[in-house]
């Protein structure tokens, strides 16, 4: 494809905090780099949040291409990058827009480029939907980063299916054996790794899971984990994956309240002689790029607000028990012998994960790349264990189909150490499940 043909897409800060490498997915199209993009740039260069490191690997990633050349031009094997230095501003986009903001002088950038070449398609790439509608207000095509994003969020995998209509020789097959092939179960086709199975008729129902290192089909039997046990057949299948250490990666989604982190915890609490720490932690998202030191207060006044939930789950956990019982003393040890740590993600990171029993709870907040960055520090004998909610997102510039938990859950079902499960029924109360589907 000549150049005069290729496309030519401007892209915004957003796109490289999110992605450090999304230059490369632009096959042989033109790159456009706007000088603001790169002043933006400059202010993330410090810090330990992911969107700090994508920032430095970015910027040393374009000096590196441009460092035998003394043009703006800056050639790569599937195209070109070019940084846009001229901001003088464009006088449709001075008059529509009073505030002079990086925003606007991207969108200026992608304005006159539009402008100087009509004869070729421009589209300014945002992970910012107030963005796109202003370029577009202009005339301006614009398009978010969707190279990691889920193709059809309604089909992304629940980790359990609902087989009605079951023979019942086939249920009291699964009863009475020890685990059955799952060639031998008529009903049951093409099992994934792990995958879990409600199987019932008129008469009979059996809870049932698909054991990828024996190729059996095994029933799950009540458990309990650390004095929590299961309210529902989802939660009964949760447990089940999370106490078999074989499994080395587990997502949990669902709404509030369904018991996602409740469960984890408690499995890790039940598991802990396997492991030498368990981590408990969270994605920090701040408001309009401020970090923690924009809020009042110490470190820890700081921090409380976000770990609350956690401690709160440990508190369901440890009040379970009289303080003088044994394991309600055993969490307490936990806590202060650093065994069990609750922290923000940021903090972990960096951190040697060797047989840690790892939760990250709120992993809908966490692009791919930091999912990928967070499972690539998983050392021998580590679990590691996402939770979160995917139609609850705070992330700026995250959504149902680009979030990390997603992203994940497509990416890695059907590995065998690899297991979901979707918590369709709340638990925390009956008003809360009340108002979860009604309001």
């Amino acid at each position: 494809m000549s150049s005069k043909k290729s496309k030519i897409f401007v892209i915004d800060t957003n796109v490289i905090l999110h992605d450090a490498t999304c230059i490369k997915n632009f096959e042989d199209n033109e790159v456009v780099i706007p000088i603001s993009v790169l002043e933006e740039l400059d202010q993330f260069k410090r810090g330990n949040e992911q969107i700090h490191f994508n920032a430095r690997e970015f910027l040393r990633y374009l000096d590196a291409l441009s460092i035998d050349s003394n043009e703006t031009d800056i050639k790569k094997p599937n195209g070109k990058v070019k940084v846009v230095v001229n901001h003088k501003w464009h006088p449709h986009i001075k008059a529509t827009f009073k505030d002079d903001c990086p925003d606007h002088r991207i969108i200026n950038c992608a304005f006159k480029l539009h402008e100087e070449n009509p004869n070729r398609i421009l589209v300014l790439v945002s992970k910012d939907t107030n963005m796109r509608l202003k370029a577009r207000s202009l005339g301006v095509l614009a398009q978010d980063y969707t190279t990691d994003a889920v193709k059809n969020v309604n089909e992304i995998y629940t980790g359990s299916r609902l087989i009605e209509n079951v023979s019942s020789n086939e249920i009291d097959l699964v009863y009475e054996s020890d685990g059955i092939e799952s060639q031998k179960l008529k009903s049951i086709e093409k099992p994934m790794a792990n995958e879990n199975f409600i199987l019932r008729n008129g008469q009979k129902s059996i809870l049932a899971h698909y054991n990828p290192f024996e190729n059996k089909i095994l029933q799950i039997k009540k458990i309990n984990a650390y004095g929590i046990e299961p309210r529902n057949a989802e939660q009964s299948f949760a447990l089940n994956i999370l106490m078999d250490n074989r499994i080395q990666l587990i997502t949990m989604s669902g709404k509030a309240g369904t018991g996602k982190t409740l469960l984890a915890l408690a499995s890790a609490l039940e598991k802990r002689k396997d492991f030498r720490k368990i981590f408990l932690a969270r994605p920090i998202v701040p408001l309009s790029n401020r970090d923690l030191g924009f809020l009042p207060g110490d470190i820890q006044s700081k921090l409380d607000p976000y770990m609350q939930p956690l401690f709160d789950n440990l508190s369901v956990i440890r009040h379970q028990f009289k303080n003088n019982d044994r394991r309600s003393r055993r969490i307490n040890e936990l806590l202060e012998e650093e065994k069990l740590l609750i922290t923000p993600l940021a903090y972990i990171r960096g951190r040697s994960l060797q047989k840690s029993f790892f939760i990250v709870d709120e992993a809908q907040n966490l692009t791919p790349h930091e999912v990928k960055t967070v499972i690539t520090r998983a050392g021998e004998g580590t679990k590691i264990i996402f939770t979160g909610d995917i139609n609850q997102i705070d992330h700026p510039y995250l959504d149902k189909k680009s979030n990390g938990l997603a992203y994940l859950i497509s990416k890695m079902k059907g590995q065998d150490v690899f297991a979901h499960i979707t918590l369709e029924k709340g638990e925390r109360s009956e008003l809360a499940e009340l108002a979860s589907n009604l309001l």
